[in-house]
């Protein structure tokens, strides 16, 4: 998964036709999630199209997230918040402002707000694992 600065850096050269093509991209990049993982458990409430995410510990107590959803911008936002959080240190990213890491991109004036609703419930999603994780560490 490419970092958050590396895409930020590709996104800053785009115009808005472009900047969907990379959030496209970004969603077919995402590790394949099983749809034996795509259940009511895992399903982000509050987004316009359907989003799965499902935390996984990966080593030394990083953080590593499937996710999946069935429209192809939103599989890419899901892809851009993941690039913030992704193998990092559940402490880490339980401390971490996601939504500000995201800030630069400035979704809400890229896209409509039936596109970014869900943003701020998978990014809940994501600190509350972290926490969780973090917690029993």
């Amino acid at each position: 998964m490419r970092s958050l600065d590396d895409i930020l850096e590709e996104y800053e050269f785009l115009d808005g036709d472009e900047r969907y093509r990379l959030l496209i991209e970004l969603g077919r990049e995402l590790e394949d999630m099983p749809d034996a993982l795509k259940t009511d458990a895992t399903l982000v409430r509050g987004c316009s199209a359907s989003v799965w995410v499902y935390p996984t510990q990966g080593q030394g107590g990083t953080l590593h997230f499937l996710a999946d959803s069935n429209a192809a911008i939103t599989k890419g936002i899901v892809a851009l918040v993941l690039a913030a959080v992704q193998d990092k240190p559940a402490a880490q990213v339980a401390a971490m402002d996601v939504a500000e890491a995201l800030g630069p991109f400035d979704l809400k004036k890229q896209l409509s707000s039936n596109r970014t609703q869900g943003v701020p419930n998978m990014i809940a999603l994501v600190r509350e694992h972290a926490a969780r994780l973090a917690a029993a560490a």
